[in-house]
């Protein structure tokens, strides 16, 4: 039996797609865990945050919320999450989860200044990729699903950039041995993609983007998906059973 893996759940699903699941259900699936292997906990909704010992890793879900609203549940969720990677816990920030753990360690969050990403983007690694557990071997560039507003505009301190995208210069990062932040959703299947799409396609058509182009250019992301896999297995290195006594 593995250690089950805490996924911290910031936000729900666009209404439209809830009929699939909630994002920890999404992200459950695209890592390969069984329902035994995941615990959710709805901070955005209240639920308290726990103790780290007992899971093998944790996992923060995308939100529509915005960091840079300080919501009370979004504060409390950075400074365990802080705590979480300064003790050595290994972590993965999707997209809100991204821009959270960046917060939470020092960083900037604030509007993107290119505007809305979204759709299929071509990601592109950086040279710290090639020696980074969960990028290493990868294409220099693939495609991947992007759905935000606000982005990581400054890296905290000691942390590494390893991935951008022509919208985003910060899309995913390492900070210490075991944090990682990625931007991109590697929990999305296409069918997430268009259901995203169809449901911004107003703002989209306002901010000047074709909602069909973008539809039309969606496609299947293995490599990141990967991204999550590999996660998956080298927390469970890292912390084989739990995350250890001093979690």
């Amino acid at each position: 039996m593995h250690a089950p893996f805490l996924i911290l759940e910031t936000g729900q699903p666009v209404a439209s797609m809830r009929r699939h699941g909630r994002f920890p259900h999404w992200i459950r699936v695209a890592a390969g865990l069984r329902a035994d292997e995941a615990v959710a906990v709805d901070v955005e909704r209240g639920e308290a945050l726990p103790s780290r010992e007992g899971f093998a890793g944790v996992l923060v879900t995308g939100s529509g919320a915005m960091v840079t609203d300080r919501h009370a549940w979004s504060e409390a969720s950075a400074a365990w999450l802080r705590d979480s990677a300064e003790a050595g816990v290994p972590v993965l920030g999707i997209c809100y989860g991204h821009q959270l753990l960046a917060h939470a360690l020092g960083g900037t969050v604030a509007d993107n200044p290119r505007g809305r990403e979204m759709g299929t983007i071509a990601l592109e690694l950086h040279a710290p990729a090639a020696d980074d557990p969960l990028f290493a071997g990868l294409p220099g560039s693939f495609p991947a699903q992007a759905t935000h507003l606000q982005s990581v505009l400054a890296l905290p301190d000691g942390a590494v950039r390893l991935a951008a995208s022509g919208l985003d210069d910060i899309h995913a990062f390492r900070w210490g041995r075991s944090a990682w932040g990625v931007q991109f959703h590697p929990e999305f299947s296409t069918t997430h993609m268009h259901g995203y799409l169809h449901a911004r396609r107003d703002a989209l058509a306002r901010e000047g983007r074709d909602p069909r182009a973008l539809a039309a250019a969606v496609t299947a992301t293995p490599h990141a998906r990967r991204v999550l896999r590999r996660f998956i297995r080298h927390a469970r290195t890292l912390a084989p059973g739990s995350m250890g006594k001093n979690a």
